[in-house]
């Protein structure tokens, strides 16, 4: 569903949110690097981003408003969270290898970094244009 804001701030908004849930993933993933038969999860962002700017309602079910809300089966909007296929899988089924988890924490964090970079700049550009500094 596009808000008013969208013009203004394009798909800046929802890529911003679903970087946050990425985020919460991989450290999910990381908590759990030693809980047996957990399975480590990630999103699938540009599946994800146009699940969330499309705006059509899934198959079957009801128009999501945001992209932070959950279908029926706990999934995010348009089902873009996945579980990753391990490098080598442990024993006790985990399939959480934590260096990978790392640099990917590290990378969702750049990311999220920047897509807060282009939103605070996008706000700021509306301050001063209220402002008339």
């Amino acid at each position: 569903m596009t808000s008013p804001f969208s013009s203004v701030f394009g798909v800046h908004g929802e890529a911003l949110a679903l970087r946050e849930q990425r985020m919460k993933l991989i450290a999910s993933n990381l908590a759990n690097a030693d809980t047996p038969n957990y399975k480590a999860r990630d999103l699938d962002f540009s599946r994800a981003l146009e699940a969330a700017t499309s705006g059509a309602a899934p198959e079957g079910g009801l128009q999501k408003t945001s992209v932070l809300h959950l279908d029926a089966s706990g999934q995010l909007a348009g089902s873009a969270v996945f579980e990753r296929n391990p490098l080598q899988p442990s024993l006790d089924g985990n399939t959480v290898d934590t260096s990978s988890e790392q640099a990917a924490y590290g990378r969702a964090a750049l990311e999220y970094r920047a897509s807060l970079s282009f939103f605070e700049g996008k706000v700021r550009g509306l301050l001063t244009a209220i402002t008339g500094q």
